[in-house]
């Protein structure tokens, strides 16, 4: 489980710069992909409970993001950006590892694959689904080019412009779902939240890379 959770927190793109590809967008997806990034955006910050399943395994965990910034905690592991590096924070084996984030990671938040399907997908309109009462718009992304996975399907309440339901399918069809719930936005949040604090990890391995 651990592992197919580290291959969904953050994935490296890989292919070749000097092919040329040709990406396809909807006007429909656009529009829904579009207006959900801008309400995301105009919020002072968000946060969410998501439960994630993968290899028959469900765990649930807890994301808080400004935009810019973000904290992810899941299976005893929390992940912080604090829009500089990226740390991620093992308590079962007492390991941090922290990296400085770049333009070829996508990092777990809604407005990851809402940000980069302008460039890194080809994007079509899949219809409607109902999920739990809820009428949605599903919107299928495929990678324009080789980055282990096959699809990511996005299921969008476009009335409240929420994301609910985001499925990642991967080259070696392992199925990973995230199911989102109980938002809360424009919270008081503490101004430490985002920050790393190293006093706090005395015991631990920190490796920086």
């Amino acid at each position: 489980m651990k592992n197919y959770l580290k291959a969904f927190l953050t994935l490296t793109f890989v292919g070749s710069s000097f092919i040329a590809h040709t990406q396809t967008i909807d006007s429909k997806s656009k529009t829904i992909l579009d207006d959900i990034t801008k309400s995301y955006k105009s919020k002072k910050n968000s946060y969410f409970k998501f439960s994630y399943s993968a290899d028959n395994q469900n765990q649930t965990g807890i994301f808080y993001s400004d935009n810019t910034r973000y904290k992810l905690k899941i299976m005893g592991t929390e992940q912080i950006y604090d829009g500089n590096k990226l740390y991620n924070i093992n308590d079962e084996d007492k390991e941090i590892t922290i990296s400085k984030a770049n333009d070829d990671q996508v990092h777990f938040s809604p407005l990851s694959y809402l940000d980069s399907y302008k460039k890194d997908y080809n994007v079509s309109y899949s219809g409607k689904k109902t999920i739990s009462g809820i009428p949605v718009d599903v919107v299928k992304m495929t990678p324009v080019k080789s980055n282990g996975l096959k699809s990511v399907t996005l299921y969008i309440n476009s009335p409240q412009k929420k994301l609910i339901k985001l499925e990642q399918l991967s080259t070696n069809n392992e199925l990973a779902v995230i199911t989102i719930s109980n938002y809360k936005e424009n919270q008081t949040l503490s101004p430490s939240l985002f920050s790393f604090d190293k006093s706090k990890y005395q015991n631990y391995l920190i490796t920086e890379l």
